[in-house]
């Protein structure tokens, strides 16, 4: 009867026998630390940057002499094809 009381196992914790997996766990601490971290953008600023980015290339192409254009395109092809491998 003492040993019973002693021994009894009703009060202590069950564990689980199933584990999680490693990569479920760290896609939860990920997810959990993103969500607070979303940025708010501004709807004006994100369609004024738009427009500059929808109009920057023609106007940097207008400004630009043939010389320099040249310039630029052979430093692309050196970059691109010049590397050995």
């Amino acid at each position: 009867m003492i040993f019973d009381r002693i021994c009894s196992t009703d009060s202590m914790q069950k564990r689980s026998r199933k584990r999680k997996d490693t990569n479920v766990i760290a896609a939860s601490i990920v997810e959990q630390t993103t969500d607070e971290a979303h940025i708010v953008k501004n709807p004006a600023a994100v369609a004024l940057g738009r427009l500059g980015g929808l109009n920057g290339g023609k106007a940097r192409a207008a400004s630009l002499t043939r010389a320099r254009r040249v310039e630029i395109a052979k430093k692309a092809a050196q970059a691109r094809w010049g590397k050995s491998g």
